[in-house]
């Protein structure tokens, strides 16, 4: 209950949180919150892959917080694979520059897609997965609010791709 609670209070503070976008270096951030996750389960063996030279001009601390959510889920469904591998870069799609976050875990099926950004809908039932089905929503509303766009594709037992957009 308290963890739902300080989601929803992380998901109503994205609309009010003062916003002064700054050159980050994401790069350096998505690796900050890898070593987390791994100093929180030093039990894990995940391969991750951090793409050198990520930039974007954000606020630095909702970008953070969102890139906790992706980071978080693709660490959380990749879990209960042998060889957990988790991607994090850029790639060009219609002359734009596209991030992604690409896991090799759960996955989920394309039909649902549409229910993964909405608040308290979860994929999988909770005793597969922990969480409050709260941090997918926080993720859009602070890609949405600098501007940006956010999907996602997957397919059941082979991972997930997050992408994302930045102006």
């Amino acid at each position: 209950m308290t963890q739902l609670v300080n989601d929803l209070l992380a998901l109503a503070q994205v609309g009010n949180a003062p916003f002064e976008r700054a050159e980050i270096d994401l790069s350096q951030l998505c690796e900050e919150i890898v070593a987390n996750l791994r100093l929180a389960s030093p039990e894990r063996q995940v391969t991750v892959e951090v793409s050198p030279g990520l930039h974007c001009n954000v606020d630095a601390s909702l970008m953070r917080a969102a890139m906790e959510n992706l980071i978080g889920n693709a660490w959380k469904y990749s879990a209960r694979v042998a060889h957990a591998r988790i991607e994090i870069g850029t790639m060009a799609v219609d002359g734009r520059e596209v991030f992604f976050v690409r896991d090799n875990g759960a996955g989920f099926d394309m039909t649902q897609a549409h229910r993964l950004f909405a608040p308290f809908e979860r994929l999988h039932a909770p005793n597969e997965f922990d969480g409050t089905g709260v941090g997918l929503a926080a993720a859009q509303r602070i890609i949405e609010r600098h501007g940006g766009h956010i999907w996602a594709e997957g397919a059941t037992g082979h991972g997930a791709t997050f992408f994302f957009t930045m102006p």
